[in-house]
């Protein structure tokens, strides 16, 4: 496999002639659409001719490392992308359950059991994720309150969780709580502990999602109820949400600049062994309307292929910025000017070396519901 940067005047006749790419594989694999018009700046993953147009299958958690390839998916995950998708993934965190006050389990409201299933016949691990979500989408931390200090609402929720995990075939649970309240911080490592601890007595896998620190004194709350010495010798793998830099109500910027993702793993691998970590990668992207507003403007959110399909609609340049390892891009749309910054097979290609650089057991996907071919390839191919 290789990496080709679209030049002005290129086609894909013209590229596959050039290169010695496979033409088929290079319209399949980074989702071309007829006509196949491309953008100058472009990234492409290219195949030689002689090759199958697809990387060949690896054997899962083989190699230098028992690599682990993760990814959340909502219930409602197309069907053909999860079918698409499953091939290159050894866990599927199923986003997500949540609970009460009181402890009491509460299922996704769309069934998903369907999800465990398609896993299971991939010989994909699937992970139930708990999370203090309320029903508008928001993470509530009265709830993380309200279940780590009440050890009866604790032993309701592991109660039901042991039930659910049997019954549906889960692997795990996936615990990602976010916004911990400082005064929380002792009690909710307690309740990640204690569940692996009781889990792991049925051979079920705990991990835990963590917010991207810097450092152990980091303000803020978001990150002052992260433990993240404490929640790495808990879990049995801790997972670093190195995105959302840029995000929906923030100003324009990459979504994992590669300069601030590497300032959260060495921080991490101060605190937790590298075997333990997976780093997290995003699969989307963001579409500001500028001038930027603070707490007026609303990016639009996008996925990687359909933000090089607006590049390409609007006859854009899309740029590469070397310091964050992002490709960005900008275009007028009746009289505003847009910026949008997502990812793609370079930004891609350097979060999996900064992985293999610092050792990591692998990476996830936030999130699956939009297919990215060309990236997964490139996983595939970077660490068989």
């Amino acid at each position: 496999m290789e990496i080709y940067v679209v030049r002005p005047g290129d086609t894909v006749d013209k590229i596959a002639a050039a290169t010695g790419a496979d033409p088929e594989a290079l319209l399949t694999v980074n989702q071309l659409e007829y006509p196949y018009r491309l953008a100058v700046g472009q990234a492409l993953l290219l195949y030689p001719a002689s090759g199958t147009g697809r990387a060949a299958q690896i054997e899962k958690n083989s190699g230098r490392l028992p690599v682990i390839s993760a990814g959340y998916a909502y219930p409602y995950i197309s069907e053909w992308v999860l079918e698409e998708t499953l091939p290159y993934l050894t866990q599927l965190n199923v986003f997500s359950y949540g609970f009460t006050a009181d402890g009491k389990l509460i299922a996704p409201a769309a069934d998903d059991q369907p999800l465990v299933r398609a896993a299971l016949t991939h010989g994909v691990k699937p992970l139930l994720t708990l999370t203090p979500l309320t029903d508008d989408g928001h993470f509530n931390n009265h709830l993380v309150s309200a279940l780590v200090r009440n050890p009866s609402a604790r032993l309701t929720l592991l109660r039901g969780l042991t039930g659910v995990l049997a019954q549906k075939g889960y692997a795990g649970v996936n615990i990602d709580f976010e916004y911990v309240p400082a005064e929380d911080r002792e009690a909710f490592t307690e309740f990640v502990a204690y569940t692996a601890e009781l889990l792991n007595r049925f051979e079920y896998e705990v991990s835990a999602a963590l917010v991207p620190k810097t450092a152990d004194g980091q303000p803020g709350l978001l990150y002052e109820g992260m433990d993240y010495a404490g929640l790495g010798a808990a879990a049995n793998r801790v997972l670093l949400m190195t995105y959302e830099w840029g995000y929906t109500y923030g100003p324009p910027m990459a979504v994992a600049p590669l300069n601030q993702v590497r300032r959260v793993v060495e921080y991490a691998l101060s605190r937790i062994p590298a075997e333990k970590i997976l780093l997290g990668i995003p699969n989307y992207g963001y579409d500001w309307p500028l001038p930027f507003i603070s707490g007026s403007t609303r990016a639009e959110t996008l996925g990687n292929v359909q933000a090089v399909q607006r590049a390409i609609m609007h006859g854009t340049e899309i740029h590469y910025d070397e310091t964050g390892q992002s490709p960005y891009f900008h275009y007028w749309q009746y009289g505003v000017r847009q910026e949008v910054w997502f990812e793609d097979v370079r930004s891609y290609d350097a979060k999996f070396r900064l992985a293999e650089e610092y050792g990591l057991r692998g990476v996830f996907f936030w999130q699956l519901m939009r297919l990215f071919r060309a990236g997964l390839e490139l996983f595939r191919g970077y660490f068989r």
